[in-house]
């Protein structure tokens, strides 16, 4: 009985956890709250949406504008195309951030020049014309390496990568250069399977990025054939505007209010990055916890 009464006791919350609870409750809903908002919006009828029932809750079902969405090719292009340039991007950038952290982590000759070039480059740049001109100049306009070469390496996410790799036990690579294995070798056997937490992490992060990615792709593309879906997301806000929102060739418009044509776009833009999330969730927490937990 006393150690029953001693369980009870140590599972009572303290009022300063009650607090933490609530407010992340609360939180949670203002973050959820635009989210459903705007799918409500692409599900309700048009006589909701121009009542103003819309808040949380759908009122009227209504897929019509989802099937308009669906139906557009020139949407369906772009959200192929932009799931696989945000999946050759990120492989690219972690390619590129890991060949450059794992020999910036050792005692590389030179190191403190190449990071005080890193750190240089967070705080200045040229510019977005200067930019512009040299994309222009290497002839990158209207092509997908303009989306992938100027971002290839994030230097925020490099610093932390070399972070995390300082921070691993150097008794593991020194024994393993002792048992012969090449800087090679030693960073694919040793360095990588360790920091799959810190490389998953930055590869949805990397991912992400891409996938929102709307500013180099509106100066540097003009080919619609091109657009990333975040750039044909524009498009359609624009076009609503004209009452044509869902292509530049305006065959597709019938009456559909157009605020209901751009939730069910924005959804459709959403909705692909949102689920691939739970496949990370796992290296997510465990590459965000693991600074909070090393001795």
């Amino acid at each position: 009985m006393a150690d029953n009464g001693g369980q009870m006791a140590a599972r009572r919350r303290t009022p300063f956890e009650y607090i933490n609870i609530i407010l992340i409750i609360v939180m949670v809903i203002l973050c959820l709250a635009p989210l459903l908002h705007i799918a409500s919006m692409s599900l309700s009828s048009n006589r909701a949406i121009l009542s103003g029932e819309v808040s949380v809750l759908p009122r009227g079902i209504n897929l019509e504008a989802y099937r308009k969405v669906f139906q557009d090719n020139s949407m369906l292009k772009s959200l192929g195309l932009t799931v696989l340039l945000t999946a050759g991007y990120t492989f690219l950038a972690m390619l590129m951030t890991i060949a450059a952290a794992y020999p910036l982590s050792k005692r590389l000759k030179g190191r403190s020049v190449f990071m005080f070039l890193i750190l240089f480059t967070m705080f200045f740049s040229g510019g977005t014309i200067p930019d512009y001109l040299l994309i222009r100049g290497l002839h990158l306009t209207n092509h997908i390496g303009s989306l992938i070469l100027p971002a290839l390496i994030n230097p925020f996410f490099l610093l932390i990568l070399i972070s995390f790799i300082r921070s691993l036990p150097p008794g593991l690579s020194e024994a393993a250069e002792m048992d012969g294995c090449s800087p090679m070798r030693t960073l694919t056997r040793i360095v990588l399977p360790l920091s799959m937490p810190a490389i998953a992490t930055l590869s949805l992060f990397y991912a992400v990025g891409r996938w929102n990615g709307f500013m180099d792709a509106l100066m540097y593309i003009t080919n619609p054939k091109l657009y990333p879906i975040q750039l044909k997301l524009y498009q359609v806000i624009v076009n609503s505007m004209t009452n044509d929102p869902l292509s530049m060739q305006g065959d597709q418009l019938v009456s559909i209010m157009p605020e209901s044509i751009k939730a069910a776009s924005i959804m459709f833009a959403t909705v692909p990055i949102l689920i691939v999330y739970p496949w990370l969730q796992k290296y997510f927490i465990s590459g965000v916890m693991l600074g909070s937990i090393k001795e």
